[in-house]
């Protein structure tokens, strides 16, 4: 029998932005952030607000590639005067009726940490720099310092003339995303993201010396070559935490995952899955030592990231177990690397059709819920401890991770054997274990998650009447609480 052993002395902290949501408006394709807006109360909707109170996400960030061509100034003030949008990413018009103020009312409500990405002069896109209908829509240093003003100093006189007297004490900005990822010739070269984003940084320090400033250091998608070393080297000192997104957890095109063919063998579309969990491991580690060869105190935002599959971000496999069990493995990976990793997320926030969210908002008849991802990244959050502690164990299928508040030492175990159940023999170095429960999810792969079933991921639990002998089922995952003598 497997054995584990837990050493329950404190390690570093796990942020709470780990368990991240990233809201961006999706034009056309999801009404996502209109969606979420009650016209005739002319407020955030209650059930939405609600629902992402349960979900408790540690952090939600306003961006991805809408900012760079989106303007802040024409999202503030009265919302009858607010110019509309082109969306020339994700098609259609904004009303901007959401915009700064908004968001960052919503996530005060929620009680979650803005992250706020700024326009990064275009991020160096030929066709948001100057559009199809002849915009010019990149932004600049003056701009995103002035959006920090805006959003930070007490005495902001075009804050308080649009009606808000308090700042809003936003910590945490992102400058650059997906910079890397076009042709080269259509974005940045690395040198050029290096050298625009320290005209930013400084800029926007100057106005708030005690922002946390993430620059974009992910990979070119052609060359594999890391920006952040480049980054490092032009702008270290003004680095906090280093952006990447996971984006490689995408099949290759005759992939079982496609379409509904993966409800034919589930065992080989674990395997597929297993494959992408392995990149996203390797790429994880591999940033990582580009960080610790750095020799930079610099930590990773994981700003996005989530399963890309066909029909494009609306794969039904996304409202089963099988892909929450995947979640699930993800989730485990970002908390054993939480002494580098400050923001993570599994998924996008919210919508009305994309099923790579978290949270689906669906028609106005339907009350809100959450998808698999948006369920695994509550469950661990609930149960999680402030600091890591570490794990000894003999191999399984069996992937872990600990933490501990207190007296109480929290193990997330996620069984990635889809035909046995696993049996450990489990202790705590120097202590006893006075007492303890699981909490399990282990519906059928295929269980899935709708408007006429929302109970389906609801966790088992039961007290522990062995504490030196724990079960996690087949397929399934278990957080155990100990608490300790």
């Amino acid at each position: 029998m497997p054995t584990l052993t837990i050493d329950p002395q404190e390690l570093h902290a796990i942020s709470p932005r780990l368990y991240m949501q990233f809201m961006e408006p999706l034009g056309t394709t999801d009404s996502s952030v209109e969606a979420g807006w009650d016209v005739l109360k002319d407020a955030w909707r209650g059930d939405f607000v609600d629902v992402t109170r349960d979900l408790a996400p540690g952090a939600i960030r306003w961006g991805g590639i809408l900012t760079s061509f989106w303007k802040w100034r024409e999202s503030v003030g009265d919302p009858a005067r607010r110019p509309p949008m082109v969306n020339y990413l994700w098609g259609g018009w904004e009303k901007n009726r959401v915009g700064v103020d908004e968001f960052l009312d919503f996530c005060r409500q929620v009680a979650a940490d803005p992250v706020l990405a700024v326009n990064f002069a275009g991020d160096g896109r030929p066709e948001y720099i100057r559009t199809a209908l002849g915009e010019e829509r990149a932004g600049d240093a003056r701009e995103a310092a002035d959006l920090v003003s805006y959003c930070n100093d007490p005495d902001s006189r075009e804050r308080r003339a649009n009606g808000f007297a308090e700042p809003w004490a936003v910590k945490f900005w992102q400058i650059g995303n997906e910079t890397s990822y076009p042709k080269a010739g259509h974005r940045f070269t690395a040198e050029e993201n290096a050298r625009h984003y320290l005209e930013f940084a400084r800029a926007m320090r100057e106005r708030d010396s005690g922002i946390t400033l993430i620059g974009w250091g992910d990979q070119e998608r052609d060359t594999g070559t890391w920006w952040m070393r480049t980054l490092l080297d032009h702008a270290g000192e003004y680095v906090d935490q280093v952006a990447l997104h996971m984006m490689q957890q995408g099949p290759g095109e005759d992939s079982i995952l496609h379409g509904r063919r993966y409800r034919k063998d589930y065992a080989a579309t674990w395997a597929e899955l297993d494959k992408m969990y392995v990149r996203v491991r390797d790429k994880l580690a591999d940033a990582r030592s580009v960080l610790s060869e750095a020799g930079s105190s610099a930590r990773l935002a994981i700003t996005e990231g989530h399963l890309s599959l066909r029909p494009h971000n609306k794969s039904e496999m996304l409202r089963e177990w099988i892909s929450g069990l995947y979640h699930a493995r993800i989730m485990t990976l970002f908390e054993r690397n939480a002494d580098v990793v400050d923001i993570a997320t599994l998924a996008d926030f919210a919508g009305t059709t994309w099923t790579v969210n978290a949270l689906m908002l669906g028609s106005p008849a339907e009350k809100p819920y959450l998808l698999p991802a948006g369920h695994i990244m509550r469950f661990f959050r609930r149960h999680s401890g402030e600091r890591a502690v570490a794990l000894d164990d003999t191999r399984s299928s069996l992937e872990m991770s600990a933490s501990r508040s207190g007296n109480t030492v929290y193990l997330h175990a996620v069984n990635t054997d889809l035909e046995n159940e696993v049996r450990l023999d489990l202790s705590v170095t120097g202590q006893n274990v006075r007492s303890g429960r699981q909490l399990t999810i282990n519906p059928e792969l295929d269980a899935a998650i709708d408007s006429t079933a929302l109970d389906v991921f609801t966790p088992n639990e039961t007290k522990l009447t062995d504490v030196t002998r724990v079960v996690v089922p087949k397929a399934a995952v278990s957080v155990f609480e100990l608490e300790l003598e």
